[in-house]
């Protein structure tokens, strides 16, 4: 597979939509993904495998620190390592903006991504209890400090 991870475009918006909307509960619109394109506090990677658009994702510059907002990958690709490359490449991107500590939040039992998490250095720092909905799940707070 190759695979290509480069900066998010305004033709990416609607495959994006779609993997979005299968991928999530409470999915992000189409124009949510056009509106990252022009803000310039955040860092938006999208993964291409195979000539294809097969996940992406986000972070935002909170003054120095970052917050990753999504990370997504079509369920056509997942278990092929995209989620490592794109976070791999996106705190790259931080480290030169000079971004320091990274959180995020993750839905407790994802275990696949929590896995993927730690192997890059994020480390569960506490809990927010009945975070997600749809359904109901408590969210781990990892962060990645510097």
């Amino acid at each position: 597979m190759k695979l290509v991870v480069r900066r998010l475009k305004m033709e990416d918006v609607q495959p994006l939509s779609i993997i979005e909307a299968e991928a999530f509960s409470m999915p992000w619109s189409a124009e949510s993904f056009a509106e990252l394109i022009e803000k310039a506090y955040c860092l938006c990677l999208v993964a291409e495998a195979d000539g294809k658009v097969a996940g992406c994702c986000v972070m935002t510059d909170l003054c120095g620190e970052g917050s990753i907002d999504k990370v997504m990958v079509a369920k056509a690709f997942r278990g092929r390592g995209i989620a490592q490359r794109m976070l791999q490449e996106l705190l790259l991107l931080a480290k030169e903006r000079g971004i320091g500590d990274i959180t995020l939040e993750v839905r407790a039992g994802n275990e696949p991504a929590i896995h993927i998490y730690e192997k890059l250095g994020f480390v569960s720092e506490g809990i927010r209890p009945g975070f997600y909905e749809k359904p109901v799940e408590d969210a781990l707070i990892m962060w990645r400090r510097r």
